[in-house]
């Protein structure tokens, strides 16, 4: 053991810089995002006495002849509304499905309400569908519109942010039922937009302009996502949530919400693409037509207490003959990041689609083991059962890798008397030690190194797991047993107030919850299968490392805590089958001082 006394100190400073990063760096973050949205919040109210203040939510696409990086500006006026005042100002056209609930406003045809049918606040069957889009004028305005900029000089009328559209056929808005928006400027152009939705959210719009004038008209369509606010607790360093993006000319664009002001604004130009705003478990996208050009843009507001962030697009110059017309058609994705869902529409034609859901550098290995998670849980009917599932094929996949090292390990504790003795022989000669002691690995055929590959094993399929459980919404809210009712949420339980006996709510550090103490014992019971090092330090490291791992996995995913310890269980199970076949002594009790307990014996006088 005293040959890996670099290895096991690199894995507890890690281990240490990981917890500090956790406890001192992302939950500060998070906390002071809070704190920041509840300051800023009443001071866009307060602001509406004093008038320089902004109404949240009132999205501007610069004109063609200015800085296309102008970022999404807010409109004056008062205070925030209500959202059922906000709903009542204008007219609407519902939409009704079996995933959507809400309405598109006719002043400005704008996707401005929107809530998600499938999906509930908290756990609590009761609470309320999560709001995904919601009006200009309300505190967090969220909301896409597509439309059309004037050329420079023209003086045609061109439908706005506040033209009232009328519904010119159809009612409400369902999967089988579109509807058709219909507007005329008075001087010989019609539009009308045709929006259509399928079963899940995807929104079609096909606008057409139709010029009955005696003169040619250049008009320049755009469509936009504006947000004003962010979501609480945005600052995970495994997620990205903000600005988004895929193009072929440029790849990825991600721009977080704390860094878009600083980063941004991003012009892209290409042909096919799109772009929207991602949280974790939701996203709105707009995505331009293929083969036409277009400037997509992403930008901030630069007053830091208006939090405003737009992403937009705006086609090259269109050109509506007298007498003829044109046709766009653009797409709107507003809802969950179900994977399937969004598989879908990749698999449709849109570019990249399926990178809108953050499966992170190791897509490679956390694609597969969610689809692998989900195929079993389908027929499990539990995505924790699951878990236990894929852990044990994940054991027998790597069984003779893993079965090889702990031979290794084993065949290492029988020459444990000899590499005591030749440490003994030379301890003044710690050169000549180090040369006694690999001749006798060379000559046994051992390695020493062999013992740390299950470690290194389970790493990547860590976290990749730890992935799979933040980022994919199916692992939302889905239960195990007894009290985990969410395996995307840490255990809710602490030792602190006795598992709820106690009424009192630590502190997130001392939220010690049970599967953590079962990952903990676990993992101890592992470590105390092995002799302790004789080396002081390294006995200390091995005696506190199971602790340190309880408190790190604390704050983690339920699921990924039950992985953890059902692991380490079928590891202690795995090595000690092996153990007693080699004529390895298990020393956990001995290790424990309670050999002599167990034996039944009593201690020789």
């Amino acid at each position: 053991m005293g040959d890996n006394r670099n290895f096991i100190i690199a894995i507890f400073l890690s281990v240490l810089v990981f917890v500090g990063w956790q406890y001192f760096v992302i939950e500060p973050q998070v906390e002071a995002e809070r704190a920041r949205q509840e300051a800023v919040a009443p001071a866009r109210d307060d602001a509406a006495a004093g008038q320089p203040a902004a109404t949240p939510g009132e999205a501007r696409l610069p004109s063609v002849d200015e800085p296309a990086q102008r970022p999404g500006q807010a409109a004056p006026g008062g205070g925030a509304l209500a959202n059922d005042e906000a709903l009542g100002a204008s007219p609407r056209v519902a939409i009704r499905s079996d995933e959507l609930a809400g309405s598109i406003s006719l002043r400005g045809a704008r996707f401005d309400d929107l809530k998600l049918r499938q999906y509930r606040v908290s756990t609590d069957p009761a609470s309320p569908e999560v709001t995904l889009l919601t009006p200009a004028g309300t505190r967090a305005p969220y909301f896409a519109e597509f439309g059309f900029i004037p050329a420079p000089g023209s003086n045609a009328a061109l439908p706005g942010s506040r033209t009232e559209w009328q519904l010119a056929e159809g009612e409400v808005l369902t999967p089988s039922t579109p509807v058709t928006l219909r507007w005329e400027n008075g001087q010989g152009l019609t539009f009308l937009r045709t929006i259509s939705v399928d079963e899940h959210f995807l929104f079609t719009v096909t606008d057409r302009v139709e010029n009955n004038g005696a003169n040619a008209v250049t008009l320049y369509p755009y469509g936009l996502v504006s947000r004003t606010g962010r979501p609480a607790g945005s600052s995970f360093f495994i997620l990205h949530e903000g600005f988004i993006g895929e193009f072929p000319s440029v790849g990825e664009v991600a721009l977080s919400y704390k860094n878009a002001g600083d980063d941004g604004p991003v012009k892209v130009t290409d042909t096919e693409g799109w772009l929207g705003i991602t949280d974790k478990y939701w996203a709105a996208a707009i995505v331009p037509q293929t083969g036409e050009n277009f400037v997509a843009n992403f930008s901030a507001h630069p007053d830091p207490t208006i939090d405003n962030f737009q992403a937009d697009f705006r086609y090259a110059a269109q050109d509506v003959p007298a007498g003829g017309s044109v046709e766009i058609e653009n797409r709107l994705f507003a809802g969950a990041k179900v994977s399937s869902v969004i598989d879908s529409y990749h698999q449709a034609g849109i570019y990249k689609f399926n990178l809108l859901i953050d499966w992170g550098w190791f897509w490679f290995l956390t694609q597969p083991l969610f689809k692998f998670l989900h195929y079993i849980a389908l027929y499990v009917g539990n995505f924790g059962v699951a878990i236990l599932i894929v852990t044990v094929l994940i054991k027998l996949v790597f069984y003779p890798l893993a079965n090889k090292s702990y031979v290794a390990m084993s065949k290492m504790k029988k020459l444990q008397p000899e590499m005591e003795k030749l440490r003994e022989r030379h301890k003044d000669d710690r050169m000549k030690q180090q040369q006694e002691i690999m001749e006798l690995y060379k000559k046994e055929q051992v390695n020493p190194l062999a013992g740390c590959l299950p470690v290194l094993i389970q790493i990547p399929v860590f976290f990749a797991l730890y992935k799979v459980l933040f980022v994919t919404i199916e692992m939302r809210h889905a239960p195990f047993f007894g009290w985990i009712d969410d395996l995307s949420a840490p255990d809710p339980t602490s030792i602190f107030n006795l598992f709820g006996l106690i009424p009192w709510d630590p502190p997130s550090l001392l939220l010690i919850g049970i599967w953590p103490i079962i990952m903990g014992f676990t993992m101890f019971v592992q470590m105390r299968m092995n002799p302790l090092p004789a080396d002081p330090i390294q006995a200390q490291i091995f005696t506190w490392m199971p602790i340190i791992f309880t408190f790190m996995l604390a704050g983690f995913p339920a699921g990924l805590v039950i992985y953890w310890a059902w692991n380490n269980t079928l590891s202690v199970i795995q090595q000690g089958v092996i153990m007693k076949r080699q004529g390895v002594p298990i020393e956990i009790f001995s290790n424990l001082g309670l050999d002599k307990l167990v034996g039944g014996g009593k201690p020789k006088s």
